[in-house]
């Protein structure tokens, strides 16, 4: 293609001048001199001298441009035919050629007048007037036709002259047109090709299924008509090239003049070109033709997936949103088969999720130019899957371990409701006698074996074997049945003791009173005393029962509060130590390490002078630790009163608020140190440091230490949080939790906030960082070309959202793979408002979690869409603070 681009363009064209070369006053027969110097005649002409200059001079640059290069450079001969002239024409044409002939000349030949008297002058005018004719090469002036046959083989002369060469001007015209016109169809056919080409290469892939089935119908339907353009000209030249050669087809002893040849090369030259332009643009066509194909498959492949991930997340919320584990067997058994229910229903989708899966790995497969799109979104729709497969296994383990334990407990108190049946079905009257009692007894023994089947009696083991599901309502429930079980043991306990008593030998006669066994005796008073043989047991059973088990669930309670109090301080206090010991591990045995002048050799090139940003600042949370926790350390000692006083434990969370910013800092750091770990992590120095220490565990292990540590105050202070429900303590709790909280919601916030990359201001002038995460972003704008572009996005930018007190930045989330290892993500800096010229609308009509921010008198839109309508209403109020605020400011 770029060869036929590039070729030189010719200033004339046979079409041009069609009317000069027919008047045939110059003709280039094909003939060639001895050398190959190409022959253009002068025929005889008789307006020879009224042809225009112009007309005289297009025809002559004309001719000479035909032959080739080669050709050309040999020189050109001319023959004058003016045997029918006069000396005057001869003079004349002589002069105009000499002054006019572009090309390079060889020879001139002339064929003198035949008549007498101008052949005397023209001899005697040629030796006058040569010099005048200024030409540099010789003039042979020739009497007859058989003079010139001396200098030039008949074969390449025309009959005219007396030779043998076939030429037909009309015939010679047609090819000359029909050539160029060939070649200006392979010129415009590769101009096509060429533009059809850039127009494909610069055009942007749909976003949508029906966009892009309309751009590769609208693409191959154009490249079809350039084929068939293809096939015309290729037909067009090879009939052309038939032409040509048709007087050697017509007659084997026929020879093609070397201009013919010239041509057929042309010819031959020109469908070697339009085939290889033909081929080159296939190949273009198809690997872009491939890729939008694969466009296609991506965008039916994006669509399912949007289907069947919305499919999922529904299938996923439903099961979520069933977090109750049931209260009775009845309960957990519909439980059950609601649940049986949602799994049937979740198989369809799963199965497209699957298959869809399967479908993007063949397209992977096939060396789809999307890798990168379609992989996560098939890891996304087997981790969904295998996330509603895992949680359906875990929620009838949940749901079998609840219907076990129900049915437990409701074995339990059917064993307690047949005790006490039991113990009201024995008459007093019949075991006032000895055989009476002695039955009584055997009864109640064997009615006791059945105890050991319910295997409630042992609270700890109990607690341990459904700890998973145990809240706090079956918790309490299950404390009732067991101080239920505790109560009905006891009364078993007392009729035994009673009926041995009366299976002795009776002395004297006791008073029969009609008992009420069903419910165990209130503890009596210090200060009242009951007689002996009185019926204790008059009053209303149920009620007395209810509010003895009731003080005794009470009792329990606050002895299992205390007893949690206690074990977790003492967890504190005894993981405090151990968090001190491997913090001062860390820092002799590695940090001290990479100064000893012995192990320098060992230490990498790449951690050389890195001490700080392997470490951060643990020596300083070190230092702290070791100040407040070490022995006699301030912390330590306040955490050790708290046992008895485990009110307290706040308020030594609440004293250590600013220290405890420490660990932010090191958070901070966490990445930086991770990278160079993983860079230098496997050096022979690190090796001989953990060899000395005899760890079991790396060095990275122990970095994690404190991120550890912060969490793990959390979750201690939550624990103790439950404990102390409705207690004076718990406000004091609270804001010790939400201090801890607020540090690890810092850490996080600073975490995402150093990967912003691009901003050009400084974020520390932005105010505090209020809030952060990822939202679907939808913009409107009320300018012409904006607006249109925007609402023609259908689907979301994906933007992370920093709200400061003073700006709002929107971001988009870049995830990096690290040496193979896990991800890393950036923000890359994308637009920003400021707050001070912001509204908001809370809600937005069709979908409850999303709401707008507007700028400038609602120019510019933006809709945002949260993950969940509680993380829109935590945004709104963060944001309406922040404008609250501002107004204060302003009045």
């Amino acid at each position: 293609t770029d060869e036929i681009m590039q070729q030189e363009i010719r200033p004339l064209v046979a079409v041009d001048i069609i009317e000069q070369l027919h008047r045939q006053f110059a003709i280039l027969s094909g003939g060639r001199g001895k050398d190959g110097a190409p022959i253009i005649t002068f025929p005889e002409f008789a307006g020879f001298s009224d042809i225009p200059d112009e007309d005289f001079l297009n025809v002559v640059t004309y001719l000479t441009s035909i032959p080739s290069l080669e050709a050309a450079s040999i020189g050109f001969i001319i023959i004058i035919d003016r045997r029918r002239d006069k000396w005057s024409a001869v003079k004349a044409s002589l002069t105009r050629i000499a002054g006019a002939f572009p090309g390079n000349l060889q020879l001139v030949f002339v064929l003198r007048p035949s008549r007498f008297i101008q052949r005397t002058i023209a001899d005697i005018g040629i030796k006058l007037y040569r010099d005048d004719f200024k030409m540099k090469v010789p003039i042979i002036m020739l009497n007859s036709v058989s003079d010139l046959h001396g200098y030039i083989d008949k074969s390449q002369l025309t009959r005219e002259l007396g030779g043998t060469l076939e030429y037909g001007h009309s015939q010679w015209i047609h090819h000359r047109t029909a050539i160029e016109n060939f070649a200006m169809t392979v010129k415009t056919i590769a101009q096509m090709l060429q533009t059809f080409g850039t127009d494909l290469a610069e055009t942007e892939l749909p976003n949508d299924v029906q966009c892009t089935e309309d751009l590769l119908s609208a693409h191959t339907d154009h490249h079809s008509k350039l084929k068939d353009e293809l096939k015309l000209a290729v037909k067009q030249g090879a009939t052309l090239l038939t032409c040509i050669r048709e007087p050697v087809t017509r007659s084997a002893n026929s020879k093609l003049s070397p201009d013919e040849l010239e041509n057929v090369a042309t010819v031959e030259r020109l469908l070697a070109q339009l085939d290889e332009t033909e081929k080159a643009f296939d190949q273009f066509w198809t690997k872009h033709h491939l890729k939008l194909e694969q466009c296609l498959q991506l965008r039916h492949f994006e669509h399912d997936f949007r289907e069947v991930k919305l499919a999922l997340d529904n299938l996923m919320e439903a099961q979520a949103s069933v977090a109750d584990i049931g209260d009775s067997v009845t309960r957990v058994e519909h439980l059950l088969r609601e649940q049986k229910q949602l799994e049937q229903k979740g198989q369809e989708p799963l199965e497209k999720a699957q298959s869809l899966a399967l479908h993007g790995e063949q397209l992977i497969q096939n060396n789809h130019y999307a890798v990168d799109s379609i992989r996560p979104k098939c890891v996304e729709l087997r981790r969904i899957c295998d996330d509603f497969t895992n949680e359906t296994k875990k929620k009838y383990d949940i749901l079998g371990k609840s219907l076990e334990l129900h049915k437990q407990l409701d074995k339990a108190s059917q064993w307690c409701e047949a005790g006490i049946y039991l113990l009201a079905s024995q008459a007093v009257d019949k075991c006032q006698s000895q055989e009476g009692a002695e039955t009584a007894l055997v009864e109640i023994e064997k009615f006791l074996v059945t105890a050991k089947e319910h295997q409630l009696s042992n609270p700890k083991e109990f607690y341990n074997q459904f700890d998973m599901i145990l809240t706090p309502e079956i918790k309490a429930n299950a404390q009732r049945i067991l101080q239920k079980l505790e109560d009905v043991q006891e009364m078993f306990d007392k009729r035994q003791v009673s009926l041995k008593k009366l299976a002795a030998k009776q002395t004297r006669p006791v008073q029969p009173v009609a008992p009420h066994p069903e419910s165990s005796p209130k503890r009596a008073s210090p200060k009242i005393t009951r007689p002996a043989g009185v019926g204790i047991y008059k009053e209303n059973s149920f009620l007395f029962r209810v509010c003895f088990v009731g003080l005794l669930i009470n009792t329990v309670t606050f002895h299992l509060s205390s007893f949690f109090f206690s074990h977790i301080i003492n967890e504190l206090i005894e993981t405090e130590r151990v968090y001190v010991e491997e913090l001062q591990s860390i820092i002799e045995g590695y940090a001290s390490e990479m100064d000893n002048p012995s192990l320098v050799h060992l230490i990498p090139s790449a951690l050389q002078n890195k001490k700080e940003i392997l470490f951060g600042n643990l020596s300083e949370i070190y230092e702290f630790h070791n100040r407040h926790v070490g022995p006699g350390g301030i912390f330590l000692k306040e955490i050790e009163n708290c046992i008895e006083n485990p009110e307290l434990l706040a308020r030594c969370f609440l004293k250590r608020k600013e220290d405890l910013q420490i660990y932010e800092k090191y958070c901070q750091n966490k990445p930086r140190s991770e990278a160079l770990w993983r860079q230098c992590g496997d050096s022979i120095f690190f090796q001989e440091c953990q060899r000395k220490l005899d760890h079991k565990l790396s060095l990275d292990a122990y970095l994690l230490k404190p991120v550890q540590r912060i969490t793990k105050y959390q979750l201690l202070l939550k624990e103790m949080l439950k404990c102390s429900k409705n207690s004076e303590d718990t406000a004091e709790l609270e804001e010790a939790l939400a201090t801890v909280l607020d540090i690890i919601k810092s850490v996080n916030d600073s975490m995402h906030q150093i990967a912003i990359t691009g901003y050009e201001g400084d974020v520390s002038e932005l105010g505090k960082l209020l809030m952060q995460g990822s939202f679907n972003v939808w913009t409107d704008h009320k300018k012409g070309h904006n607006k249109v572009k925007d609402l023609a996005r259908f689907k979301p930018m994906q933007r992370h959202l920093f709200l400061y007190t003073k700006m709002l930045l929107f971001c988009k989330k870049r995830e990096e793979n690290t040496d193979g290892h896990e991800k890393t993500a950036s923000y890359s800096f994308k637009n920003s408002l400021k707050m001070s010229t912001v509204g908001i609308t809370e809600n937005v009509k069709g979908d409850n979690k999303k709401f707008e921010i507007w700028y400038n008198g609602r120019e510019e839109v933006y809709i945002i869409q949260a993950s969940s309508v509680e993380l829109k209403n935590t945004w709104i109020s963060e944001i309406r603070k922040v404008l609250t605020g501002q107004l204060e400011a302003c009045r």
